[in-house]
Protein backbone atom coordinates (compact mmCIF):
# COMPACT_ATOMS: atom_id res chain seq x y z
CA UNK A 1 0.00 0.00 0.00
CA UNK A 2 1.33 3.30 -1.02
CA UNK A 3 1.74 5.71 2.20
CA UNK A 4 2.17 9.72 2.16
CA UNK A 5 3.92 10.89 4.93
CA UNK A 6 1.90 12.82 7.45
CA UNK A 7 3.69 15.90 8.94
CA UNK A 8 1.69 18.48 10.94
CA UNK A 9 1.28 22.36 10.14
CA UNK A 10 2.44 20.96 6.51
CA UNK A 11 -0.48 21.63 3.28
CA UNK A 12 -1.60 18.23 2.07
CA UNK A 13 -0.79 19.14 -0.98
CA UNK A 14 2.82 19.20 -0.29
CA UNK A 15 2.76 16.20 1.25
CA UNK A 16 1.28 14.03 -1.55
CA UNK A 17 3.79 15.39 -3.86
CA UNK A 18 6.18 12.27 -2.73
CA UNK A 19 4.47 8.72 -1.92
CA UNK A 20 6.37 5.60 -0.65
CA UNK A 21 5.99 2.15 0.26
CA UNK A 22 8.47 -0.51 2.38
CA UNK A 23 8.05 -4.15 1.36
CA UNK A 24 10.59 -6.91 2.36
CA UNK A 25 13.14 -4.32 3.19
CA UNK A 26 13.15 -2.20 -0.04
CA UNK A 27 11.81 1.17 0.07
CA UNK A 28 9.56 2.39 -3.33
CA UNK A 29 10.09 6.32 -2.81
CA UNK A 30 7.99 7.82 -5.78
CA UNK A 31 7.51 11.53 -7.60
CA UNK A 32 4.52 11.79 -7.43
CA UNK A 33 3.26 14.41 -9.47
CA UNK A 34 2.58 12.42 -12.31
CA UNK A 35 0.32 15.03 -13.70
CA UNK A 36 2.84 17.36 -13.96
CA UNK A 37 5.52 14.31 -15.28
CA UNK A 38 7.15 14.69 -11.75
CA UNK A 39 9.15 18.23 -11.88
CA UNK A 40 10.39 18.87 -8.80
CA UNK A 41 8.68 21.61 -7.47
CA UNK A 42 9.89 23.37 -3.86
CA UNK A 43 7.30 21.92 -2.64
CA UNK A 44 8.31 17.81 -3.82
CA UNK A 45 12.13 18.88 -2.56
CA UNK A 46 10.71 19.34 1.12
CA UNK A 47 8.72 16.62 1.52
CA UNK A 48 11.56 14.62 -0.87
CA UNK A 49 13.57 15.36 2.19
CA UNK A 50 11.52 14.53 4.96
CA UNK A 51 10.74 11.33 3.48
CA UNK A 52 14.45 10.61 2.91
CA UNK A 53 14.80 11.48 6.77
CA UNK A 54 12.03 8.92 8.14
CA UNK A 55 13.42 6.26 6.29
CA UNK A 56 16.81 6.65 5.87
CA UNK A 57 17.48 4.45 9.64
CA UNK A 58 14.14 2.08 9.88
CA UNK A 59 15.07 -1.19 10.66
CA UNK A 60 13.14 -2.65 7.86
CA UNK A 61 14.61 -0.90 5.10
CA UNK A 62 17.65 -1.73 3.25
CA UNK A 63 17.78 -0.48 0.24
CA UNK A 64 15.89 2.76 -0.93
CA UNK A 65 14.76 2.96 -4.53
CA UNK A 66 13.83 5.90 -6.24
CA UNK A 67 11.29 5.90 -9.27
CA UNK A 68 8.20 7.94 -11.03
CA UNK A 69 4.35 7.77 -10.89
CA UNK A 70 2.88 7.90 -14.17
CA UNK A 71 5.02 8.02 -17.55
CA UNK A 72 8.58 9.98 -15.95
CA UNK A 73 10.91 9.66 -13.65
CA UNK A 74 10.91 13.56 -13.29
CA UNK A 75 10.84 16.06 -16.19
CA UNK A 76 13.56 18.29 -14.25
CA UNK A 77 12.98 21.40 -12.24
CA UNK A 78 9.17 23.31 -12.40
CA UNK A 79 9.38 26.06 -14.50
CA UNK A 80 6.61 27.88 -13.04
CA UNK A 81 6.99 27.15 -9.19
CA UNK A 82 10.69 25.95 -9.10
CA UNK A 83 11.77 29.08 -11.45
CA UNK A 84 9.29 31.89 -11.92
CA UNK A 85 7.82 32.04 -8.15
CA UNK A 86 10.64 31.63 -6.58
CA UNK A 87 12.73 34.19 -8.42
CA UNK A 88 9.90 36.76 -8.02
CA UNK A 89 10.90 36.33 -4.12
CA UNK A 90 14.46 38.11 -5.39
CA UNK A 91 17.77 36.44 -4.27
CA UNK A 92 16.38 34.96 -1.15
CA UNK A 93 13.90 33.11 -3.05
CA UNK A 94 16.32 31.51 -5.90
CA UNK A 95 18.76 30.60 -2.98
CA UNK A 96 16.24 29.20 -1.09
CA UNK A 97 14.78 26.71 -3.46
CA UNK A 98 18.50 25.51 -4.28
CA UNK A 99 18.80 25.02 -0.63
CA UNK A 100 16.06 22.51 -0.67
CA UNK A 101 16.55 20.89 -4.10
CA UNK A 102 20.71 20.54 -4.06
CA UNK A 103 20.22 19.40 -0.27
CA UNK A 104 17.89 15.97 -0.67
CA UNK A 105 20.29 15.16 -3.22
CA UNK A 106 23.49 15.75 -1.74
CA UNK A 107 21.63 13.74 1.38
CA UNK A 108 21.00 10.66 -1.19
CA UNK A 109 24.24 10.56 -2.51
CA UNK A 110 25.75 10.09 1.26
CA UNK A 111 22.59 8.00 2.21
CA UNK A 112 23.25 5.46 5.38
CA UNK A 113 21.27 2.73 2.79
CA UNK A 114 22.46 2.10 -1.06
CA UNK A 115 19.94 3.76 -3.67
CA UNK A 116 18.64 2.25 -6.73
CA UNK A 117 17.40 5.09 -9.46
CA UNK A 118 14.78 3.54 -11.57
CA UNK A 119 14.53 5.22 -14.58
CA UNK A 120 10.67 4.62 -16.18
CA UNK A 121 10.32 7.51 -17.87
CA UNK A 122 11.44 10.95 -18.74
CA UNK A 123 14.72 12.02 -16.97
CA UNK A 124 15.36 15.79 -18.33
CA UNK A 125 17.26 18.43 -16.79
CA UNK A 126 17.26 18.49 -12.40
CA UNK A 127 16.30 15.02 -12.69
CA UNK A 128 20.15 14.28 -13.00
CA UNK A 129 21.00 15.69 -9.59
CA UNK A 130 18.84 12.52 -8.07
CA UNK A 131 20.28 10.16 -10.60
CA UNK A 132 23.66 10.98 -9.74
CA UNK A 133 22.87 10.90 -6.26
CA UNK A 134 21.25 7.07 -6.03
CA UNK A 135 24.43 4.50 -6.25
CA UNK A 136 22.97 1.83 -9.09
CA UNK A 137 20.17 3.62 -11.90
CA UNK A 138 18.54 1.00 -14.06
CA UNK A 139 16.43 2.47 -17.20
CA UNK A 140 13.41 1.72 -19.21
CA UNK A 141 14.38 1.21 -22.92
CA UNK A 142 11.41 3.62 -23.53
CA UNK A 143 12.97 6.39 -21.27
CA UNK A 144 13.81 9.72 -22.71
CA UNK A 145 16.90 11.31 -21.18
CA UNK A 146 17.83 15.53 -22.05
CA UNK A 147 19.48 18.09 -20.94
CA UNK A 148 16.78 20.15 -22.60
CA UNK A 149 18.43 24.01 -21.24
CA UNK A 150 19.99 24.86 -24.07
CA UNK A 151 16.33 25.22 -25.64
CA UNK A 152 15.44 27.52 -23.83
CA UNK A 153 18.27 29.65 -23.23
CA UNK A 154 20.27 28.62 -19.83
CA UNK A 155 23.25 25.96 -18.92
CA UNK A 156 22.45 22.63 -17.23
CA UNK A 157 23.21 24.15 -14.03
CA UNK A 158 21.95 22.75 -10.21
CA UNK A 159 25.19 20.06 -11.17
CA UNK A 160 23.56 18.56 -14.37
CA UNK A 161 26.55 19.47 -16.51
CA UNK A 162 28.79 17.98 -13.92
CA UNK A 163 26.85 14.64 -13.79
CA UNK A 164 27.05 14.73 -17.80
CA UNK A 165 30.51 15.00 -17.15
CA UNK A 166 30.99 12.37 -14.80
CA UNK A 167 29.03 9.98 -15.85
CA UNK A 168 30.16 9.73 -19.54
CA UNK A 169 32.70 11.11 -22.13
CA UNK A 170 33.72 14.71 -22.43
CA UNK A 171 32.22 14.51 -25.80
CA UNK A 172 29.83 12.70 -25.50
CA UNK A 173 28.68 15.44 -22.56
CA UNK A 174 29.34 18.24 -24.84
CA UNK A 175 27.03 17.09 -27.27
CA UNK A 176 24.26 16.81 -25.10
CA UNK A 177 24.49 19.73 -23.31
CA UNK A 178 24.78 21.67 -26.77
CA UNK A 179 22.51 20.21 -28.82
CA UNK A 180 19.47 19.99 -26.50
CA UNK A 181 18.20 16.70 -28.28
CA UNK A 182 16.95 13.59 -26.14
CA UNK A 183 18.76 9.93 -25.62
CA UNK A 184 16.89 6.68 -24.85
CA UNK A 185 16.84 4.33 -22.30
CA UNK A 186 19.56 2.24 -24.63
CA UNK A 187 21.95 5.10 -25.27
CA UNK A 188 21.53 6.26 -21.35
CA UNK A 189 23.50 2.96 -20.89
CA UNK A 190 25.57 3.08 -23.40
CA UNK A 191 27.11 6.36 -22.61
CA UNK A 192 27.21 5.20 -18.54
CA UNK A 193 24.23 7.38 -17.24
CA UNK A 194 22.59 4.26 -16.41
CA UNK A 195 24.41 0.65 -15.55
CA UNK A 196 21.18 -1.30 -17.41
CA UNK A 197 18.22 -0.42 -19.43
CA UNK A 198 15.94 -3.27 -20.45
CA UNK A 199 11.98 -3.25 -21.58
CA UNK A 200 9.48 -1.06 -19.08
CA UNK A 201 7.94 -4.69 -18.43
CA UNK A 202 11.02 -6.01 -16.88
CA UNK A 203 12.42 -2.85 -15.13
CA UNK A 204 10.63 -3.18 -11.63
CA UNK A 205 11.80 -6.99 -11.21
CA UNK A 206 15.58 -6.77 -12.23
CA UNK A 207 15.77 -3.84 -9.85
CA UNK A 208 14.19 -5.97 -7.32
CA UNK A 209 16.16 -8.31 -7.98
CA UNK A 210 19.30 -6.51 -7.34
CA UNK A 211 18.03 -4.88 -4.38
CA UNK A 212 17.36 -8.59 -2.99
CA UNK A 213 21.04 -9.45 -3.40
CA UNK A 214 21.93 -5.84 -1.95
CA UNK A 215 19.86 -6.90 1.47
CA UNK A 216 22.05 -9.83 1.58
CA UNK A 217 25.57 -7.73 2.24
CA UNK A 218 26.57 -6.39 5.35
CA UNK A 219 25.41 -3.05 6.15
CA UNK A 220 28.24 -1.36 7.75
CA UNK A 221 30.62 -2.81 4.49
CA UNK A 222 28.01 -1.53 1.97
CA UNK A 223 27.92 2.06 3.43
CA UNK A 224 31.74 2.10 3.77
CA UNK A 225 31.93 0.77 0.08
CA UNK A 226 29.57 2.97 -1.05
CA UNK A 227 31.33 6.53 0.64
CA UNK A 228 34.42 4.82 -0.30
CA UNK A 229 33.69 4.62 -4.42
CA UNK A 230 32.36 8.39 -4.39
CA UNK A 231 35.37 9.95 -2.33
CA UNK A 232 38.76 8.05 -4.16
CA UNK A 233 37.27 9.60 -7.65
CA UNK A 234 38.76 13.05 -6.61
CA UNK A 235 42.18 11.58 -5.29
CA UNK A 236 45.12 10.37 -6.27
CA UNK A 237 46.37 6.71 -5.58
CA UNK A 238 48.22 7.77 -2.46
CA UNK A 239 45.75 9.50 -0.88
CA UNK A 240 42.64 7.42 -1.87
CA UNK A 241 44.75 4.34 -0.36
CA UNK A 242 45.10 5.65 2.81
CA UNK A 243 41.71 7.01 2.68
CA UNK A 244 40.35 3.75 1.94
CA UNK A 245 43.06 2.03 4.91
CA UNK A 246 41.25 4.36 7.50
CA UNK A 247 37.77 3.42 6.22
CA UNK A 248 38.49 -0.20 7.21
CA UNK A 249 39.73 0.41 10.23
CA UNK A 250 36.22 2.77 10.72
CA UNK A 251 34.29 0.43 9.43
CA UNK A 252 35.85 -2.23 11.60
CA UNK A 253 35.59 -0.09 14.68
CA UNK A 254 31.65 -0.25 14.44
CA UNK A 255 31.59 -3.83 12.68
CA UNK A 256 34.57 -5.76 13.93
CA UNK A 257 32.43 -8.88 14.71
CA UNK A 258 30.42 -8.73 11.07
CA UNK A 259 34.03 -8.94 9.14
CA UNK A 260 35.16 -11.84 11.04
CA UNK A 261 32.07 -13.63 10.68
CA UNK A 262 32.57 -13.68 7.01
CA UNK A 263 36.06 -14.64 7.54
CA UNK A 264 35.10 -17.69 9.72
CA UNK A 265 32.20 -18.71 7.13
CA UNK A 266 34.92 -18.96 4.97
CA UNK A 267 37.89 -20.30 6.32
CA UNK A 268 36.35 -22.60 8.84
CA UNK A 269 32.60 -23.40 8.40
CA UNK A 270 33.71 -23.45 4.16
CA UNK A 271 30.25 -22.47 4.23
CA UNK A 272 30.80 -20.16 1.27
CA UNK A 273 32.66 -18.59 -1.06
CA UNK A 274 32.99 -14.75 -1.51
CA UNK A 275 33.20 -14.58 -5.11
CA UNK A 276 29.60 -16.37 -5.38
CA UNK A 277 28.26 -14.57 -2.51
CA UNK A 278 27.26 -13.20 0.73
CA UNK A 279 28.04 -14.78 3.67
CA UNK A 280 24.90 -15.98 6.02
CA UNK A 281 24.31 -12.76 7.95
CA UNK A 282 21.78 -14.48 9.74
CA UNK A 283 24.58 -16.44 11.94
CA UNK A 284 26.24 -12.88 13.20
CA UNK A 285 26.37 -13.32 17.01
CA UNK A 286 25.09 -16.49 17.29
Amino acid sequence: MTNILQVEGVEQTELETVAFTVEDGIAWVSFNRAEKRNCMSPRLNRQMMRVLDELEFRDDVGVLVLTGEGTAWTAGMDLKEYFRETEVLGLKGTRNAQRESYGWWRRLRWYQKPTIAMVNGWCFGGGYGPLFACDLAFAAEEAQFGLSEINWGILPGGGAAKVAVELTSFRNAMYHSLMGENVDGRKAAEWGFVNEALPLAQLKDRVTEVAKVLLTKNPVALKATKDAIRRVREMTYDNAEDYLVRAQEAANSYDNQGRKEGIKQFIDDKSYKPGLGAYDKSKQGA
